[in-house]
């Protein structure tokens, strides 16, 4: 392990990490603020991972998507969600052709590089399951035929955190197969004040180009797993998680009765590879513990089961991953 030239991976990183400027400058054209949000789509398209944004209505979450997808030659299919949609919706379905008196694949509209499921929650479960197959298997099944999707592919959804009338919250099997969950949090004041201008003065939209290939995100991947991680760090994240299953061993006894369940191995997997994204994003070929823990409430927050008692007490995720963060011994 030590005889990895830090040096030299560095400088290839930086080298392969350049298109990230321009996605940046691109986005920025549009995208008032939001810069954390914006780091987070793009960390899922560097891992291949599947986000959910979390955020009260009007907070750029489809406008962000949107223009990340406008700035690489890709598709982007927007699915609005509903109470009465079905899986045909959006995976396709067989349609009869008259002329040739045969069934023909109607493909629907996941067959995208960019899904936005808008509003994920409003679903019914049939769909969801409809949706977690090509999220987790990257195919979809139409009247007894497999199609793979085109890489690279992408869900990210949306849910908005107060309204639950007619929605359905999604199952933790569901949730456990987002690599992040994002709280999207409204605009700084100097920011809201730009998005105020731009919209009187019809600027709000500047003209995107597509900077950079799909081939390009795919060679990118690639380099994100050569990106260095020391044993320390692997030690750290793996603390991290088991802290959340075992909180007594770790000096934690009082979230003993607070935590239901804790991190499955996604947890730990999606961590070390959003690590070693965010150090791309950052243009350095090597992991920091604090790539770990600008992460890891974004990782963990939906992995973390609470009790009743938790509730009741209005402790959520966050207080935990915090607490465990406090403690976990950085290396």
């Amino acid at each position: 392990m030590h005889s990895i030239d830090i040096e030299a991976l560095n400088q290839q990183i930086y080298l392969d990490s350049a298109f990230v400027e321009l996605l940046n400058a691109e986005t920025a054209k549009v995208i008032v603020g939001q810069t954390n949000m914006i780091e987070r789509l793009m960390l899922g398209l560097l891992t291949k991972g599947h986000i959910l944004l979390e955020g009260l209505p009007g907070l750029a979450k489809t406008l962000a998507i949107k223009t990340l997808s406008s700035t690489i030659a890709a598709d982007f299919q927007r699915i609005q969600f509903t109470p009465d949609l079905l899986p045909a919706d959006i995976i396709g379905t067989m349609v009869y052709n008259q002329n040739t008196s045969k069934f023909a694949v109607h493909k629907g509209p996941i067959f995208a590089n960019f899904i936005l499921a808008d509003e994920i929650n409003r679903a019914p479960a049939k769909v969801q399951s409809a949706l977690l197959e090509a999220m987790q298997e990257r195919q979809v099944t139409i009247g007894g035929e497999t199609f793979k999707l085109q890489e690279p592919f992408l869900v990210l959804a949306t849910q908005n955190p107060i309204e639950q009338e007619g929605t359905y919250p999604l199952p933790e099997a569901q949730t456990d197969r987002f690599m992040l969950k994002v709280k999207v949090d409204y605009p700084a004041k100097e920011e809201e004040r730009e998005i105020m201008r731009r919209n009187l003065n019809n600027e709000k939209f500047g003209e995107v180009n597509a900077v950079v290939k799909t081939s390009d995100i795919l060679k990118a991947r690639q380099s994100v797993k050569k990106v260095y991680m020391d044993e320390k760090i692997e030690r750290y994240i793996l603390d991290i998680v088991f802290a959340t299953r075992n909180p007594k061993e770790y000096g934690l006894s009082n979230l003993e009765p607070l935590i239901n369940y804790g991190g499955s191995p996604r947890a730990s997997i999606n961590l070390a590879l959003a690590a070693k994204a965010l150090a791309f994003l950052q243009r350095r070929g090597y992991v920091i513990p604090e790539d770990v823990r600008n992460i890891c409430h974004d990782v963990m927050r939906h992995r973390i089961g609470l009790t009743y008692e938790a509730e009741a007490e209005n402790i959520t995720q966050e207080d935990i991953v915090s607490q465990v963060l406090n403690r976990v011994e950085v290396p």
